[in-house]
């Protein structure tokens, strides 16, 4: 009796502990998504276009997702790194959320660490560890909808950090930890 005991409390302690973990929370996300994803960017910094299915049975689509590296580049030095497809999913969620296939509008998708660094030097409110470096943020528009809707729909997702940039009318999102500004 002892032994089935300590087991039921074991188990319940590790039921208990994986019902926090934000894991299960982007696994709930990405069952809510559709088996065929497609993301549409409108650079606002290089005025390129893109309309793409970058996910469709089952997989991500390697042409598709360096195409979005492509369009979300660092627009001052042309460089690119591989987008975070969380992040991909994320914006995928906000346009099914909002119910629309209006393209985003990029300020800023990708930002070398020399870009980051000039733009910290002008402005205290760029991040010395900005997850831009990393290929997980974006900040973006969407001109049918106003900034605080595309920002509540971002927070409600509850997939990683949400800035409100009411002035610059944009919302950042990101796929790191969930916190809000």
């Amino acid at each position: 009796m002892q032994c089935n005991r300590r087991y039921f409390l074991k188990f319940g302690i590790f039921s208990v502990m994986a019902s926090f973990q934000p894991a299960l929370v982007l696994a709930h996300a990405k069952r809510s998504l559709p088996s065929r994803r497609s993301l549409s960017f409108y650079n606002t910094q290089t005025t390129e276009r893109l309309f793409i299915n970058y996910y469709s049975k089952g997989k991500y689509k390697l042409n598709a997702l360096e195409e979005i590296n492509y369009i979300l580049r660092d627009h001052r030095t042309g460089e690119t790194r591989s987008i975070d497809i969380r992040l991909l999913d994320l914006l995928c969620a906000i346009s099914q959320k909002l119910n629309t296939r209006s393209p985003f509008h990029v300020i800023s998708g990708y930002r070398s660490p020399a870009t980051n660094a000039m733009l910290r030097k002008k402005s205290r409110r760029v991040a010395k560890n900005s997850l831009h470096v990393r290929g997980k943020a974006v900040d973006i528009r969407l001109p049918k909808f106003k900034t605080a809707l595309l920002r509540r729909t971002s927070m409600d997702l509850k997939q990683g950090g949400v800035g409100y940039y009411r002035r610059s009318n944009f919302v950042h999102v990101d796929v790191g930890r969930i916190r809000y500004w």
